[in-house]
């Protein structure tokens, strides 16, 4: 393949695993905004409720579980291009449902089907990243957030027209489906190169050590209870510590939203210059400034700009943390094991999202919400001890252009 049909290749590949991310920042952003609505169609208890919410995070769990075994036989591409339908198809279930034993099954359907469209793009994200020579990893997380916002907006003017799920949701899903359907046309597969198979079938380097992921995996779950920490409790945290109307208590979660996209629309290109251990640094102690400005707001205002600052400071770590595991997994055992790395670093994402609202809250009742702020930020600060192995390169794998170097993508394509 010629330098540009493989850089044509990778732009496309590139511009549709974006829309996927959207597409994805959209369905689930539909989807936990309107848990009320949800709650109140099927009449589920208050004490029924967080069991159905565990629910989803466990099985997206599985889900990535079984997408790193998969991708050892076929491409993620396959899992990407499949498991993002059923995504949108499970959240029509869950608006079109009667009964509390089809929500749950919906429910399950998504979880399983969310953990291995997670896995699945973001192992498309690290292989395009490494083909390009250059931070791309930022970008995609940045059009998650954007369809995340957009999908927020959605689900206000749903239930601000006070419109049943099924309305809500069908025409959005009935717009992104086949767009991405059409999309996926373009995904770009990462090749090992050479491609060899091991007695049973599978890609040779699809292990990877634990303990090459172990800081990895700790900066991933404490980074998602920072971020779980954000959207269940901000708006509890201003109203009832800080004093706030309930008007002005849905403001801190928006302005994270905002942020969060801003920080990663811009975070590429801090990451070609400045390097990813320099970035990660630097969003880490916004991060746990923005915890500490939360603690000791005397008013909602301050509470507002420590909550602007998390998201400032945590819309880095995630993607620079797949984009490194990613890395470090080829440079121990080949382009294979990059896959495998990212499918389990992906479980962390979900153990962060379980323990994080639990935490604030259980010593929020026992203690304050104040201090239960403290303990988010000092494990945010964790990631200080494993910066370093985020990498030293200097302005991102060494590339100053798009250009793709030494790694092959694409069925069937030749070494460049």
């Amino acid at each position: 393949m010629t330098d540009a049909r493989l850089g044509q290749r990778l732009r496309r590949g590139r511009a549709s695993l974006a829309l996927s991310f959207f597409a994805q920042g959209v369905a689930f952003a539909l989807l936990v905004t309107r848990i009320p609505a949800v709650q109140d169609r099927y009449g589920i208890s208050d004490a029924l409720l967080p069991v159905f919410l565990a629910a989803v995070p466990i099985l997206a769990g599985v889900g990535s579980v079984v997408t790193e075994r998969l991708v050892r036989r076929i491409a993620p591409s396959a899992v990407l291009r499949w498991s993002q339908p059923v995504v949108m198809l499970a959240l029509l279930g869950v608006a079109a449902g009667t009964d509390v034993w089809q929500v749950a099954v919906a429910l399950g359907v998504f979880g399983l089907a969310v953990g291995a469209l997670d896995a699945s793009m973001n192992m498309l994200g690290v292989s395009l990243q490494r083909a390009y020579g250059r931070s791309i990893m930022l970008g995609f997380h940045a059009a998650y957030s954007l369809g995340g916002i957009a999908g927020a907006s959605l689900a206000w003017a749903g239930a601000h027209w006070d419109l049943s799920l099924l309305v809500s949701y069908l025409p959005v899903v009935g717009v992104l489906l086949p767009v991405v359907l059409v999309g996926s046309r373009w995904y770009a597969d990462q090749e090992p190169v050479p491609q060899t198979l091991t007695q049973t079938g599978e890609r040779d380097g699809a292990g990877v050590g634990f303990r090459l992921l172990l800081p990895f995996c700790l900066v991933m779950a404490f980074a998602y209870i920072g971020d779980s920490t954000v959207s269940n409790w901000s708006a509890k945290y201003l109203q009832d510590v800080l004093g706030s109307s309930e008007e002005v208590a849905t403001v801190p979660y928006n302005a994270y939203m905002v942020t969060t996209l801003l920080g990663r629309a811009v975070g590429d290109l801090g990451v070609r210059r400045f390097g990813a251990v320099a970035v990660v640094r630097c969003g880490t102690v916004l991060a746990a400034a923005g915890f500490a400005v939360v603690a000791v707001a005397p008013r909602p205002a301050v509470g507002i700009l420590g909550f602007t600052l998390l998201g400032f400071g945590l819309c880095v770590i995630v993607p620079q943390t797949f984009a490194a595991a990613g890395r470090r997994a080829v440079e121990a055992g080949g382009p294979g094991a990059s896959d495998a790395a990212v499918a389990r670093l992906n479980v962390f994402n979900y153990v962060g999202f379980l323990v994080g609202s639990p935490l604030v809250g259980a010593l929020g009742d026992a203690w304050s919400y104040r201090w239960a702020m403290v303990v988010p930020m000092v494990l945010v600060l964790v990631t200080l001890r494993y910066a370093r192995s985020f990498g030293a390169e200097p302005a991102g794998y060494g590339g100053g252009h798009e250009r793709p170097r030494i790694v092959d993508v694409g069925r069937g394509g030749n070494e460049v």
